[in-house]
């Protein structure tokens, strides 16, 4: 059987740390905590986590400063985050999303809806376990196998909700996915995002491909498309 993913749980509520990780044990996971972001930081160097569910307010080092020098890091650039936040407003979920969140739950959550986006963000970010395969378009060469993507040769560090979003982008072979249908690919069944964070994560796809952005292309009114070259009607 394969090793139990390891999860860092990060906030100043000691109650909140306390019933996330009792249920994260419950559900099979093995588990380390930590109640401001520095010792995070320090946490995610010892332990090597699998995921880390990451409060956005904390006192010091916030919860998005500790996201921005993870993604700054070759070691952990891809490593899978969930953001929790106390405010419902979507700016606060955008700027989780534009440093490099994969997800985020917003306070007061299910636990089981909190269960439910780990299970399914740790099995995105395991991705193939068979069989390396490639897909390629102009200069973008995404490797399945090993969830690395390149550009012009180059390697970007996209995150694990980015990878996922271009595969399912190249994978429709041209065809237009809706924001709904393009997440359900993405993320998996079961899991409600506001058209708004679908937008971010593209927009920080475009960021990364460069001098290819163009090939991730808006259709609108509709949602989003791979082509090579400008369409009508797309902008």
């Amino acid at each position: 059987m394969p090793a139990a993913a390891h999860i860092l749980v990060v906030d100043d509520e000691s109650d909140l740390v306390d019933l996330v990780s009792y249920n994260l044990k419950k559900s099979g996971y093995e588990t380390s905590i930590a109640t401001d972001g520095r010792q995070a930081l320090q946490q995610v160097a010892k332990v090597h986590p699998d995921l880390v569910i990451l409060d956005v307010m904390m006192p010091g080092l916030s919860g998005t400063e500790v996201l921005t020098r993870l993604r700054s890091e070759a070691a952990t650039a891809k490593l899978p985050v969930i953001m929790l936040t106390a405010k419902s407003e979507e700016v606060d979920q955008v700027v989780g999303l534009t440093v490099g969140a994969d997800d985020y739950v917003t306070k007061p959550f299910s636990v089981k809806v909190l269960m439910a986006r780990v299970e399914s963000l740790l099995r995105r970010s395991r991705g193939p376990t068979q069989d390396r395969q490639t897909l390629e378009i102009q200069g973008v060469q995404l490797d399945l196998g090993t969830h690395e993507a390149t550009v012009d040769g180059e390697p970007v560090k996209l995150t694990v909700t980015e990878f996922r979003l271009l595969v399912s982008l190249l994978q429709a072979n041209g065809r237009v996915l809706s924001r709904s249908a393009l997440m359900a690919r993405a993320m998996g069944p079961g899991i409600t995002v506001t058209e708004r964070t679908i937008d971010v994560h593209v927009t920080a796809i475009r960021k990364k491909l460069g001098r290819w952005s163009h090939l991730v292309k808006t259709v609108r009114g509709v949602g989003y498309r791979i082509a090579d070259e400008p369409d009508e009607g797309d902008e």
